[in-house]
């Protein structure tokens, strides 16, 4: 039998480290994990990518690639297709650009997101109630109400506006490298964020900054990139509620309001992820929060 490292065979933390990297590299790509994924895919629905490929043709060309893809995968080369450019409406009459994945990079995003989630779901805030399990708008609202029946009868009404699109590559890639050492991962996690788009018209566009809606992985890299924002507030003794890219903070009087807009603007622009937009922030009495 073969040592593995240290005095008397003991496992270094190194070679600890090294066992626990490969360990989860390989619960990513098993037969379980992707097994699952696909599933929450199929689950999902959606349109098919800039392959065309439709959810109901997957299986087939799974039958067909799937080994070659999953060696792809274990070995470190798989390459992402760019995201395939469309919009949907919004409330305002404005549009939301979404980036789609083809179905086999959705299940693959979903794969890396089962397996990542509960690495960083230790991380989040207590005030962070999007995109996590056992997490919802309700929630929040109840927050909210606690803090004005405890006497914070004033709202900081924070949206920042643009935000996926806004999200600085190299900074999310430092808090994401925090928690994952495994190059191997932080390689697939940078492809899929500097996998382009392609626009309605046909032209490719490379995607230099942002984190788009309509990937399974955006959601957990959305949160990754705004805890500093949740931990800032929290260092600061503020009781908040937020939700994706909007978070209303409670306090006692609109002075103090004002106060905490300045600051939110320049951590935002300063030190967060997303620091080349702008926030919008405003004063609210409380009687506009609404359930």
């Amino acid at each position: 039998m073969k040592p593995t490292g240290g005095v008397g065979g003991q496992r270094t933390p190194a070679a600890e480290k090294d066992r626990d990297q490969e360990e989860r590299w390989q619960r990513i790509w098993s037969s379980e994990n992707l097994n699952a994924a696909w599933r929450k895919v199929r689950a999902n629905g959606g349109s098919g990518g800039v392959d065309g490929m439709s959810i109901a043709a997957f299986p087939a060309f799974m039958n067909l690639h799937g080994q070659r893809i999953r060696q792809a995968l274990q070995e470190g080369r798989y390459e992402p297709s760019p995201l395939l450019r469309s919009f949907i409406a919004k409330k305002d009459g404005g549009q939301r650009p979404l980036g789609i994945p083809t179905v086999l990079d959705r299940v693959i995003q979903q794969a890396l997101a089962q397996e990542l989630g509960g690495v960083f779901e230790e991380t989040f805030s207590e005030h962070s109630y999007a995109y996590r399990p056992g997490r919802n708008p309700h929630q929040a609202v109840r927050s909210i109400r606690k803090c004005i029946a405890d006497g914070l009868s004033d709202a900081v009404d924070c949206d920042l506006k643009g935000f996926f699109n806004h999200v600085d590559h190299d900074r999310l890639m430092r808090l994401v490298a925090a928690q994952v050492r495994d190059v191997r991962i932080l390689r697939l996690i940078g492809r899929f964020l500097r996998a382009g788009v392609v626009l309605p018209d046909g032209k490719r566009e490379p995607t230099l900054r942002g984190v788009p809606q309509g990937g399974p992985l955006s959601p957990l890299l959305a949160n990754i990139a705004l805890t500093p924002l949740d931990r800032e507030l929290e260092k600061r003794g503020l009781r908040f509620a937020r939700y994706a890219d909007d978070f209303l903070i409670l306090v006692r009087t609109r002075v103090a309001a004002k106060r905490v807009m300045a600051a939110v603007v320049r951590f935002v622009e300063g030190k967060l992820c997303c620091s080349s937009m702008r926030p919008r922030v405003a004063w609210r009495p409380w009687r506009t929060v609404r359930s």
